[in-house]
């Protein structure tokens, strides 16, 4: 087969030589564009690895995207007066640099499965199952009805922006002007702007891993580097001081806390934190950007901390949360940076050249939420009360499995359990299972359960569970994990069936 740099010398379109999907395809069947034919194929035993490349695939694109950054890259065409047209199909080389989300890269391939009639369970994406409480819908709602529906202030209504300085106040204990937050769409684009506005080229980005899968790739963006200080299960995944004070460097800008955490649910205590605090100190060009949006999603006796209600944290502290997790609002996307003012302003700007303001019906939905009471009321702890449950059916149901190490999580929705003894075992009609990615392709091809290897978070040990889903359907999904598990082979079993 012709290689696509030869193509792509020869002038030809990339899409049209390479032997993957393009990524418009995939997206065409995201969307129901393309047949489930298309994608399951002639044969139905091909479904699985068809389904498994979707995301795999990821990383072949990144190749792909680097390669035609490599090389001045030609598309032929024919224009609208059907003369033959060339267009340079360069992308830039910080976004050829990009991983793409692995979650995100799941999430889709498991949906796009379920809608073609295959049924998977779908554990990978970090979202509440529960319906967004009533009283907030009913703010959207009139919102609209009451012709709520044009721009706002670019940093948020002032009504919302009072209500979140009230919130941090009552509840964390952190002092914040409405001139100090900024309302954007998601608590996403809060942490990006952030990462924007502080860094410069050469600055070095302090993640502990395992970590949410963006927080590396926004370093990037900014360009500056990640750099990547590992964490423990035996210890629970808690960032260390000594492990932090071992990577500090007069390039060192920012360091990014998530508890409880994105994807082990870590909780970091009171005394955890102020020994981060004391490294912090030390560092004049140090910031922390405390990513606190699964702040309510905590079971007790764990509780949470905001780092710039530390002594001495709130002038390089920039607080990040939001409404998706704790008010099941992942779609209505909104989210808050709280933030000294020469920060918070610098991050508007950034907003205003971009986005512009959220939805004005969303903030509206966003006071409606905040009004719920202190750790959103009820309708909070009714949701946090079924994630816990859930949480500790899975943790016995994983324990008893022998070889998984799990460290139980004390917040968020997400176990993180090390499979890693079982690289190297072998399942006929499989193959060898060689790391976290071929196990998760394993469970989807033989449990239809869908699940987030641990390397897109920074551990490949691990993978990622979210128990976002209904408690049936966890049962469902244990009790096949649990009876292919049955179908591994040590390595030296596996010997004999070759």
């Amino acid at each position: 087969m012709t290689t696509c740099k030869s193509q792509l010398a020869k002038g030809t379109a990339i899409a049209s030589s390479c032997p993957l999907p393009s990524i418009k395809d995939r997206t065409r069947l995201s969307q129901g564009a393309l047949s489930p034919a298309w994608f399951i194929g002639n044969n139905s035993e091909q479904w699985h690895s068809s389904a498994y490349n979707l995301f795999a695939g990821s990383r072949r694109e990144q190749s792909n995207l680097q390669q035609s950054t490599a090389m001045t890259a030609f598309a032929s065409s024919n224009g609208a007066n059907g003369a033959s047209t060339t267009v340079d199909t360069t992308i830039s080389p910080r976004v050829a640099a990009l991983k793409p989300s692995k979650t995100m890269a799941i999430a889709d391939a498991a949906t796009s499965l379920v809608e073609s009639g295959v049924p998977v369970i779908r554990l990978a994406a970090g979202e509440p199952d529960f319906d967004t409480p009533k009283s907030i819908v009913e703010a959207g709602t009139r919102a609209i009805q009451e012709g709520f529906t044009r721009y706002t202030p670019n940093a948020g209504t002032l009504e919302l922006r009072k209500a979140i300085c009230h919130k941090l106040q009552e509840e964390n204990g952190l002092s914040y002007k409405p001139d100090e937050i900024l309302v954007s769409n998601g608590a996403k684009q809060s942490i990006m702007q952030a990462v924007l506005a502080v860094c410069s080229p050469g600055d070095e980005v302090i993640v502990p891993a395992p970590f949410w899968v963006s927080y590396p790739e926004m370093a990037r963006l900014a360009d500056a580097t990640p750099v990547i200080v590992q964490t423990s299960v035996s210890e629970n995944f808690i960032l260390k001081p000594e492990a932090l004070s071992a990577v500090l460097t007069e390039k060192s800008r920012v360091l990014i806390l998530c508890t409880p955490s994105n994807p082990t649910g870590s909780v970091h205590s009171l005394e955890d934190l102020k020994a981060i605090a004391a490294v912090v100190a030390k560092h004049p060009r140090l910031l922390v950007i405390s990513d606190e949006i699964y702040e309510h999603i905590i079971y007790s006796p764990a509780k949470h901390h905001s780092f710039a209600a530390l002594p001495g944290m709130w002038e390089r502290t920039l607080t990040v949360n939001g409404f998706s997790k704790a008010f099941a609002m992942t779609g209505w996307r909104l989210g808050y940076l709280a933030a000294p003012k020469h920060f918070l302003v610098a991050c508007n700007r950034i907003q205003s050249q971009s986005t512009s303001g959220a939805s004005s019906i969303s903030q509206k939905a966003g006071v409606a939420a905040l009004a719920l009471g202190n750790a959103g009321g009820e309708d909070v702890a009714t949701m946090v009360k079924a994630f816990r449950e859930r949480r500790d059916f899975l943790v016995q149901r994983l324990q008893a499995i022998d070889g998984v190490i799990l460290a139980c999580p004390e917040g968020a929705f997400y176990l993180f359990p090390d499979f890693s003894a079982h690289f190297g075992s072998h399942a006929e009609g499989f193959g060898t299972i060689s790391d976290a990615e071929t196990l998760c392709r394993f469970f989807l091809e033989k449990a239809k359960v869908a699940l987030v290897p641990g390397d897109a978070f920074g551990n490949g040990g691990c993978i990622r569970i979210s128990y976002a889903a209904s408690m049936e359907e966890l049962q469902t999904a244990m009790e096949s994990i649990e009876s292919v598990m049955s179908l591994l082979k040590p390595a030296t079993a596996a010997s004999f069936l070759k």
